[in-house]
């Protein structure tokens, strides 16, 4: 795994290097979560034709990205899981976390004749743990009367990966299974019981679609993208709800704490779906470190301060991510209104 991520990181750097002085156009490398990667594409792409200045990302995990930026090899690391305390003191200077959109985990499956799907996520956790373990068990057609469910082995499929997709589906089953709470837990790295791996939110959509009775967690847009059927989930509400803009805007209802490290899994209002969450940008608050210059470190807060923008938040919709809601976006700003080139604060 250690060898895939610095192949990875190789080629975004080397596509991405510190441009030459006097080049008037800086360039920036990132890595991390594979979750946000097709609206990263778009967003950094339109950036980058309209502002004289290169983005390069690499999905390589949201683990390995947050491992890139503590060896201080990529400019801004992008992650769907928030640093821990623990983990923020584990990283050699303070870091920022700054939000970009949100999007939805949701529960792809592959059935031949089943169009429709609903389940709960103590079902999807039993699926998991391995206690359910074929399509035709009483307690999945107990909540879909009328589908001919057959009797089909399920295979669970898993991030082999370090990511933050894990991490933002274990989060929402601690809250909706005490058995998982218990024997699993909530990380971006699981021991899991049962199941099939797959690298990254590609690897799992790609298995789901090529396994038939397989079953994976992956982001909403990979779903969309490809065409491949996912479950409705039940809310705390008690209502199944589809992942749309609407209801993942409807999970960040509330209020939120100014440095954005909340997840919003399994959230109160009723029309919200329970698999929703945030991604982050994450960056060193303090920009002059190694042998950055102070031109590149302003290029990185302009492209942030873009993505909380009115154009990047337009784009997010355009490929199924949900634009942040205006809360979220103060927060960010006032966030990387913190960020400083030794000393000197950077936002414009």
């Amino acid at each position: 795994m250690k060898k895939l991520i610095l192949i990875a990181l190789a080629a975004v750097l080397a596509a991405c290097g510190q441009s030459p002085k006097g080049s008037g156009r800086e360039k920036l490398a990132g890595a991390g979560a594979t979750f946000p990667l097709p609206y990263y594409n778009l967003a950094f792409k339109t950036y980058r034709d309209s502002v004289p200045a290169e983005v390069s990302y690499g999905g390589i995990g949201s683990g390995g990205g947050i491992r890139s930026l503590k060896d201080r090899i990529v400019d801004f690391a992008g992650s769907d899981a928030y640093l821990t305390d623990a983990e923020m003191a584990a990283m050699p200077d303070s870091v920022i976390h700054i939000p970009t959109c949100m999007g939805a985990v949701v529960m792809a499956y592959n059935l031949p004749g089943v169009e429709k799907l609903k389940l709960t996520g103590e079902l999807v956790a039993d699926i998991y743990l391995g206690k359910i373990t074929r399509w035709n068990d009483a307690r999945i057609r107990g909540i879909n009367p009328g589908v001919q469910l057959p009797d089909l082995e399920i295979h669970p499929v898993y991030r082999s990966d370090g990511s933050g997709t894990t991490f933002v589906f274990s989060d929402y089953l601690t809250k909706v299974s005490p058995a998982w709470k218990e024997t699993i837990g909530a990380g971006k790295s699981l021991e899991w019981p049962a199941g099939l791996a797959a690298k990254g939110n590609p690897g799992i959509s790609g298995t789901v679609s090529q396994t038939e009775g397989a079953v994976g967690y992956i982001g909403s847009e990979y779903a969309f993208a490809q065409h491949i059927s996912y479950a409705s989930l039940q809310n705390k509400a008690g209502r199944f709800i589809d992942p749309t803009l609407e209801s993942i805007s409807a999970a960040a209802a509330g209020d939120l704490p100014t440095d954005t490290r909340c997840m919003i899994t399994d959230p109160d209002a009723a029309d919200a779906y329970p698999i929703s969450c945030f991604t982050w940008i994450l960056l060193y608050k303090e920009q002059g470190y190694d042998k950055r210059t102070r031109e590149q470190s302003e290029a990185l807060v302009d492209l942030l301060g873009w993505m909380l923008g009115s154009q990047a938040q337009d784009l997010a919709g355009k490929v199924n991510y949900a634009p942040l809601p205006q809360q979220v976006i103060n927060n960010g700003r006032a966030q990387l209104g913190t960020v400083t080139y030794k000393g000197e604060k950077l936002l414009k």
